[in-house]
């Protein structure tokens, strides 16, 4: 018999503000987080623009000596962790923490040191090169690190399946502690790839946005006039735990988590199939994985990145799950606001979908000016309305797809 999930604690660090409570705010308010990049000088490129982290100080969560060990993507994860593991109220003790597990992933890792230490590299010699620069921006010290932090000595995993990565950490996070692999787990996703390498590559193959001139209006899901997706950056963590050892401690969970699907298009390194028939399958396994039927979720946190193919594929896709249910889903792509946040992506729409369910507010599609789907986006405005379930889908490059379905708690 499967063990019950709950999750007790979320922490956020988002181009819409360095914690929770302020990045809610914003995205009820329909306020957009994309603005000229000021990280590096972008005038020489076609996207000129992204959802930076502004104000982060790493000296608020990480020692002054330990900061420049660390990549900004695991500065966000831990800042987001303390934030989650605080809310949720878990303490990590000797008597449990091999219990305690980490699942953090991330799409691309430490951009801004491999930047750094190759140029180093090409400019002064390999004598020059940082003894810090591998465990500083490989993809799974921003799970080692969280570990060592907290001192959780359960399971320490890092998935890198591009933007499905902060989705998956948590759909697998949940299979540990619904088989007994683990008692809770800090699992989501961590992304700082607003660098010129980043914007640069995305750039190349023609994913973003160059709507320069309009930053606040240039993410548009679902929208006629979108010409790209637009780079976002932070960290979203999630605190996994079984259900009755949460309640034992008399923690108040934030949601249940009820269902987990993933798949694989096995189609092309890009491009999602027209019909999104990879996308469906992870979709139905996660409603049968929480078994409910469509017509019981009430909202969808959509991938959508603002990507012609990409938008057009999913809501084929979620026609053909939902079928006659779509009439009464609401669906909006948060990432209008946050931008696209690859790796942290699923993790983020992960947290505010469990948000959404504790407050039953939706936050909106904003600049949907002009929708070319069929489906109820939530234009504009935030909209309330009570939730028993929600759904947030993540898909990335390589076309790996995942699902994830979240439950309401009464008391929640």
């Amino acid at each position: 018999m499967k063990r019950r999930v709950v999750v007790t604690g979320v922490g956020m660090v988002s181009p819409l503000g360095l914690d929770v409570p302020k990045s809610w705010e914003a995205l009820l308010g329909g306020v957009s987080g994309i603005g000229p990049i000021t990280r590096f000088d972008a005038s020489d490129f076609a996207a000129r623009i992204a959802g930076e982290v502004r104000g982060f100080d790493p000296a608020t969560f990480i020692e002054k000596k330990e900061i420049k060990k660390m990549d900004p993507f695991i500065h966000y994860a831990i800042a987001a962790a303390q934030e989650a593991v605080d809310a949720s109220g878990l303490s990590i003790r000797d008597d449990n923490a091999t219990r305690v597990g980490v699942n953090i992933g991330s799409a691309l890792g430490g951009l801004t040191i491999i930047e750094r230490e190759h140029a180093k590299l090409h400019r002064e010699g390999p004598h020059r090169v940082s003894p810090f620069f591998i465990p500083s921006s490989i993809i799974n010290l921003a799970s080692g690190q969280v570990s060592i932090r907290f001192g959780a000595k359960g399971p320490n995993l890092a998935p890198a399946t591009a933007c499905a990565s902060g989705a998956h950490a948590i759909g697998e996070a949940f299979r540990l502690i619904q088989t007994g692999g683990a008692d809770a787990m800090l699992c989501g996703g961590a992304e700082a790839a607003v660098t010129p390498t980043g914007i640069g590559g995305f750039a190349a193959i023609r994913a973003l946005s160059t709507r320069n001139d309009e930053p606040t209006r240039a993410s548009r899901p679902f929208d006629k006039q979108r010409d790209g997706f637009v780079m976002g950056e932070g960290a979203a963590i999630l605190v996994l735990e079984e259900r009755e050892q949460a309640l034992a401690r008399g923690c108040v969970p934030l949601a249940e988590m009820v269902g987990f699907g993933q798949s694989a298009d096995a189609f092309h390194l890009t491009h999602p199939r027209d019909v999104g028939d990879g996308a469906a399958r992870a979709m139905q396994q996660a409603l049968a994985d929480a078994g409910i039927a469509p017509a019981e979720v009430g909202y969808l946190n959509a991938h959508a990145t603002s990507t012609p193919a990409g938008d057009a594929a999913e809501a084929r896709a979620i026609r053909q799950v939902f079928g006659d249910a779509v009439s009464s889903l609401a669906v909006s792509s948060t990432k209008s606001m946050t931008g696209h946040l690859l790796g942290a992506a699923g993790a983020l729409e992960a947290a505010i979908t469990v948000l959404a369910l504790r407050d039953g507010r939706i936050p909106p599609t904003i600049n949907l000016d002009e929708p070319d789907v069929d489906l109820d986006c939530v234009p504009q405005m935030a909209r309330e309305r009570s939730l028993n379930y929600a759904m947030s889908n993540a898909f990335g490059f390589g076309g790996t797809n995942v699902s994830l379905v979240f439950r309401r708690v009464a008391n929640g």
